[in-house]
Formats: structure tokens, C-alpha cells, sequence
């Protein structure tokens, strides 16, 4: 397993968030990315999560709502990954599945445009 600290990890997804294409950010509103260590059952499994409302299902979203999140799991990314090439690799997909999300697109549409 890939060893590296909270801040080190951290400062890894604030580079691949800057390597997105601004078509992909810029419509990223009322949205922070957070890190943490597991999810709240403990699973390796899970990557990332984008916890909020998609942009196709809000309706009266607007001032004064609690951001949507997208969380980042660090532990599952450094249990997945062998290399930090891997692991940039991996969190770079992470963010774009999350993201796609975020713009309502379901996981069986991001499996057919392999992103899952």
C-alpha cells in the first residue's frame, strides 16, 4: 500500500483539480472538495463521493444553501494505487466521476464514456 500523509495527499488532489479543463470547472457552483480518510463504514472501496443535489435535480437551490461536497478518501486511493503516478491517475478519475455528479450523469452513462 502507497504511503502518504494528509497534507501531501491533499496538496496531490489540489493538482489534478487544476489539471481539469475549465469547461469541466467552471460550472462548479456552491461546491467544495473535501478530504478524508475513509468513508463513515470504513470500506476501501469507495473513492470519492459527491454528497449534494445534481445540477438537473435542483429546483429553488439557490442563496444561503449548504455547498454541495465532493469528498476525496484518502486511505482507498493509497490501497488502490502502487505508484504516485497511479495514484494522480486515479484521483484525477475520481474528481471527473465526481464531477459528473455533480452535472446529473449517472453512473451507468460514465461507465459507457469510461470514467468509472
Amino acid at each position: 500500500m502507497l504511503e502518504l500523509d494528509t497534507e501531501a495527499f491533499e496538496a496531490l488532489v489540489v493538482d489534478e483539480l487544476d489539471r481539469l479543463p475549465d469547461e469541466m470547472v467552471d460550472g462548479l457552483d456552491n461546491l467544495v472538495f473535501v478530504v478524508e480518510d475513509r468513508p463513515e463504514n470504513g470500506t476501501l472501496d469507495t473513492l470519492g463521493l459527491y454528497d449534494g443535489v445534481a445540477l438537473t435535480e435542483r429546483d429553488r437551490y439557490g442563496f444561503g444553501e449548504m455547498p454541495d461536497r465532493i469528498i476525496v478518501y484518502r486511505e482507498p486511493h493509497l490501497a488502490a494505487c502502487e505508484t504516485l503516478d497511479e495514484l494522480a491517475d486515479e484521483i484525477h478519475t475520481t474528481l471527473v466521476h465526481e464531477i459528473a455528479h455533480f452535472y446529473g450523469i449517472d453512473d451507468e452513462r460514465l461507465h459507457e464514456l469510461g470514467w468509472a
